[in-house]
């Protein structure tokens, strides 16, 4: 009888054990999406909400926190949901991009299975279909560091999200039919700050206490430069790598890219302009909102404070102070700088190049030569059921190609899992790009004006360059990174302007595995949806 109580005592702590050390812990999420009105340049408009909300429910979670989001579409048109900067590991199922997913169909529901395997940082989510991110339905994330794993900087009083991006006021499906007719959308309306406009939004602060604020560029096409009235800015994370903490008195962000800064709330006692200003633009457009201090009775007046006066030399010298903090932990405890990136020879060099072509009579945009256009069934789906005729591995060149004359193709690259590879990003246009690659975070080893060739290598970066999803080019100029290749799926690489993406500057990477082995990338979800020539084909169960 002993024995029996000892065994079961016994197989009661192996349980409480096996409970506190094993899965990581689950977050679950519903999500209702509808259409609502929404005000954000003071008119009504048609917007995209998530649970009532715009911009939609903030992600909080703490790394390899595993994700479950049911999102439910109640809209009159299919719906799809991405995830900025959340990488994914071996999951480009859940990628959140017509190549990969099936979009949610009218009144049907899906349910993401995401985890922030090995991340910390700053990210947001957005509607990855046609137009509708012009709607709004974007979101902010943050992943906190575990407890046990230091953080380089005191835990902040206050943590801020900042979605700041430009507005136009016509509606999302009014923007796609213009662009479908090969016609420009012209310039924005303006600029937005968390879904409001002019000092519509208020960030509480009291005075003697540091916040961080995390700063996401969410608009479509536009630059931007964000400060706060009379505070400097101490950088402390860039999408998901820890910074040496230089200090700003305003940054700029690029479409896509994400931050984070740590304030003071070290000034007198009023209200302080908080300004974001768009970059590179002929006519510049600002919004402001509210750093309100704690009993402050003051509030803001006059004019918001300036930004850069000055354009490209400014922005690419401040490009060039982002760093790593070779000694602070990232995800894990060993520190950032211990993976040697630039001791390892990439073996495979890579060169993009954009153009604006004009095909069949209508604006298009190509990389190497090739203009996108999507296959009648997710490339991820058509892969994995050998469906032929969706797209051909190969279908773009990976050498730069200077020219207008460009084709329609459903664009994808093959490339080897477990490659370390040398990617430059060459533009040869008039206007600043912003590049995506989803799945993966890079090293930005260099960036500068003209044409790249094998002689700028001697000026990269190989020690402590910041590691990153999304990287601005200049007009005219390059920017190289280095990548490795340790995440098998089919992973989109695009321009985060969004026009230009909907029109075809993007294609995929389909990373490959022989081995088929579920320790390089998980089975397709039981509950995939199936759509185009998949549709009624069955999945294997996870």
């Amino acid at each position: 009888m002993v024995e029996k109580s000892n065994l079961v005592l016994a197989c009661a702590l192996l349980l409480l054990i096996s409970g506190i050390n094993g899965e990581d812990p689950y977050r679950f999420f519903t999500w209702k999406v509808t259409y609502g009105d929404i005000f954000p340049m003071g008119v009504k408009q048609q917007g995209i909400l998530i649970n009532g909300q715009f911009p939609g429910p903030q992600i909080n979670c703490v790394t390899n926190d595993n994700l479950i989001i049911s999102v439910y579409n109640y809209l009159n048109e299919p719906f799809l949901l991405s995830w900025n900067g959340l990488q994914h590991r071996r999951n480009s199922w859940q990628d959140g991009t017509y190549g990969t997913t099936c979009p949610i169909p009218p009144g049907k529901n899906f349910t993401y299975m995401l985890q922030a395997k090995d991340q910390i940082g700053s990210f947001f989510y957005f509607p990855s279909l046609g137009m509708q991110k012009a709607a709004g339905g974007y979101g902010g994330i943050k992943i906190y560091s575990r407890p046990r794993i230091p953080v380089p900087f005191p835990f902040p009083s206050g943590d801020h999200t900042v979605l700041a991006g430009d507005w136009y006021k016509k509606g999302h499906q009014r923007l796609r039919h213009i662009l479908d007719m090969g016609k420009s959308i012209s310039n924005p309306d303006g600029l937005i700050i968390n879904g409001r406009g002019w000092n519509g939004y208020t960030f509480d602060v009291e005075q003697g206490k540091t916040y961080r604020f995390r700063i996401s560029n969410v608009g479509l096409q536009t630059s931007l430069n964000f400060r706060i009235q009379g505070h400097k800015m101490k950088l402390v994370e860039v999408e998901g790598s820890h910074t040496v903490q230089n200090t700003y008195d305003s940054l700029d962000l690029h479409v896509g890219q994400s931050t984070s800064v740590l304030v003071t709330a070290n000034q007198p006692v009023k209200d302080y302009y908080v300004v974001v200003s768009s970059r590179f633009t002929r006519h510049v457009l600002t919004t402001t909102a509210v750093l309100h201090y704690k009993n402050s009775r003051t509030g803001v007046s006059g004019p918001p404070p300036g930004g850069p006066t000055t354009q490209i030399a400014w922005s690419l010298m401040q490009a060039r102070t982002l760093r790593w903090n070779l000694t602070a932990s990232g995800p894990r405890p060993n520190p950032q700088g211990s993976y040697h990136y630039g001791l390892i020879k990439p073996s495979r060099t890579i060169i993009l190049s954009n153009s604006a072509p004009w095909i069949n009579g209508k604006q298009r945009y190509a990389v190497n030569g090739v203009s996108f256009i999507p296959g009648d069934t997710p490339l991820k789906l058509a892969d994995y059921f050998n469906i032929g005729g969706v797209f051909s591995v190969g279908s773009i060149p990976d050498k730069s190609y200077n020219g207008n004359n460009a084709y329609l193709a459903t664009s994808v690259m093959h490339a080897d899992f477990r490659s370390f590879v040398e990617i430059v990003f060459q533009n040869w246009e008039d206007t600043v790009q912003s590049w995506h690659i989803d799945g993966y975070s890079f090293f930005v080893v260099g960036m500068d004006g003209g044409q790249w060739t094998s002689a700028s290598r001697k000026r990269y970066n190989l020690r402590d360059t910041v590691a990153r999803s999304t990287v601005q080019v200049y007009p005219k100029a390059w920017t190289a990174i280095y990548i490795a290749l340790d995440n098998v799926g089919m992973w989109n690489i695009r321009s985060e302007n969004w026009v230009r993406q909907y029109l075809g500057q993007q294609f995929y990477l389909r990373v490959y595995s022989p081995a088929h082995s579920w320790r390089d990338e998980l089975p397709i979800p039981k509950n995939a949806l199936l759509c185009g020539r998949a549709k009624g084909r069955h999945t294997r169960p996870l």
